[in-house]
């Protein structure tokens, strides 16, 4: 019996029995160690097996933007088929990717605040999926709930009939109302246990919010607003996107080999799925929505040879005003939307951006050779947005969730939990009150933990005991914490009734049962 069938029967009773049925001898569990932090990153790091390719050779892809399928008054209709597709990634080498309609970034959706967006995702893949939109104010039913699941159109297949939640088979729509302001949000699969293979192999793409007071802005726009969602990946001798999943067919046994429990780590740093692109730039103003889709590696960005980043959004939409960073430090799951100036530099110049918490391959990302020079009519306002500040005086109630490596074993081995228990979807931790604002007190153990909230805003009111830092501005749907760190966040339950999840956005600790259920009643 699968751990899926034991979930559905009842209970964390019934997680620890399982896992300690397919301990050491199934890989699942190590018997120790677990706790390592490679180059910042919780993680173990895994190479390719193949040479990697000079740096700085491929032009920087950009995804392309999805149109609707038809339109009516108020609702916008998609659709987009998950299958197996190839890309060119490493020189001579085909890569399969699962993507959404077989590409890596899946296509871009730009939606506008007030009307609806509805996607109808199609599971060509042989696996369960579920699709969660990250950053969404949406129902529970269409928030990408873990055991809510679309079978593959060919049929269920061995090791996906028994499960706890709702599925259909083939496709469903999800219903996405977005009554949020403008912002940079992405949706990725969310399937229990196999989040991180899964996403690994290429189910992401970018989803943005678009509103009349982000247009009003006079912000850098059409080809001078670039997506560049960043990830690191390892390949196997023949191109493959190399993973080390106990089984790699992700229809049995969840999880990964002992030494990357604490997470997966890559060698070579892809953006937009290309390794260490290149993008020509005019000497003008350009806007980037970054985007840390890495399973488990935080960077440290600078622009080496060049200007700041003028950050003006964060996770969940604008800022007050802009503030400037000569570095980035951006967690798993986190964005930064951010305006650099290149009026300064002449065709020629070269800019590298720099990952300060890499080594060797790992430390450059990207870079930009100025090209051309160019006019530039874009601005940057000292006054972006009204940003509500939420109020200690708000808090109708305080609770604290800690992430860490102990409190349940399986088979001799401490699993990831939340508040020392292993996910369960019959298990609510919270249920706070649809309208209020409550005080979550977040602390990290063992490793660092990026913490992302589904549905639920929040503003960090503090960061290990002192004010936010300078990463930690605006509405926020994912806080970074170092080991040991604690933030205490305001958050806002709004839009809808229901179960949702918190979990570690390390998506090897989530996948290994770092998530809890809270519902809002």
């Amino acid at each position: 019996m699968n751990r899926r069938r034991f979930l559905a029967a009842g209970g964390t009773t019934a997680v620890l029995a399982v896992l300690s049925g397919c301990g050491a001898a199934g890989g699942l569990l190590p018997s120790g160690g677990g706790n390592n932090s490679t180059q910042g990153s919780a993680g173990q790091l895994l190479t390719s097996e193949t040479a990697l390719p000079s740096p700085f050779r491929a032009p920087l892809p950009i995804p392309p933007v999805l149109q609707p399928v038809r339109r009516d008054g108020g609702t916008d209709f998609y659709e987009i088929t998950q299958r197996a597709g190839r890309a060119a990634i490493l020189p001579g080498l085909a890569t399969e990717i699962w993507g959404y309609d077989g590409i890596f970034p899946g296509p871009t959706i730009v939606s506008r605040r007030g009307r609806r967006t509805v996607v109808h995702h199609r599971n060509e893949l042989p696996v369960p999926v579920s699709v969660h939109l990250h950053g969404g104010r949406t129902a529970p039913e269409h928030d990408g709930y873990p055991t809510d699941l679309i079978m593959p159109a060919a049929g269920a297949g061995s090791g996906h009939a028994s499960h706890s939640g709702a599925s259909v088979v083939g496709g469903r729509d999800y219903v996405y109302e977005l009554d949020q302001p403008a912002a940079t949000l992405w949706y990725h699969d969310h399937r229990m246990d196999f989040t991180g293979p899964q996403v690994y192999r290429g189910l992401a793409g970018f989803h943005l919010v678009r509103d009349d007071v982000e247009d009003g802005l006079g912000l850098p726009s059409g080809e001078r607003e670039v997506p560049l969602m960043i990830t690191d990946r390892a390949f196997a001798a023949d191109g493959s996107f190399r993973y080390p999943s106990v089984d790699p067919s992700l229809t049995g046994t969840p999880g990964v080999h002992d030494d990357y429990m604490s997470g997966v780590l890559g060698d070579c740093i892809l953006v937009n799925g290309a390794p260490w692109p290149v993008l020509e730039v005019a000497t003008v103003k350009y806007r980037f929505r970054i985007l840390n889709a890495s399973n488990a590696r935080r960077y440290r960005l600078r622009l080496e040879g060049g200007p700041p980043f003028v950050q003006i959004g964060s996770d969940l939409g604008l800022l007050a005003a802009p503030v400037t960073h000569d570095e980035l430090d951006i967690a798993q799951a986190e964005r930064f939307d951010v305006v650099v100036d290149f009026t300064d530099h002449s065709p020629g110049d070269e800019i590298t951006m720099v990952n300060d918490h890499g080594r060797g391959t790992t430390s450059q990302v990207m870079r930009f050779v100025v090209s051309r020079r160019e006019t530039d009519t874009s601005t940057v306002p000292a006054r972006l947005a009204d940003v509500e500040t939420l109020s200690e005086d708000d808090v109708v109630e305080q609770r604290v969730f800690v992430f860490a490596r102990g409190g349940a074993q399986a088979h001799g081995t401490t699993l990831w939990t939340v508040n020392d228990q292993p996910f369960s979807p019959d298990t609510i931790l919270a249920r706070p009150r649809l309208g209020t604002t409550e005080r979550w007190i977040i602390r990290s153990q063992n490793v660092e933990h990026p913490i992302h909230i589904h549905l639920a805003p929040f503003q960090v009111l503090r960061q290990d005991g002192n004010e936010p830092g300078p990463y930690t501005r605006g509405w926020k749907d994912t806080v970074n914490l170092d080991n040991g760190g604690r933030a205490d966040l305001l958050v806002r339950f709004e839009g809808y009734r229901g179960k949702y999840v918190l979990h570690c956005h390390n998506l090897e600790h989530e996948d290994m049962m770092m998530m809890a259920n809270f519902e809002v009643v």
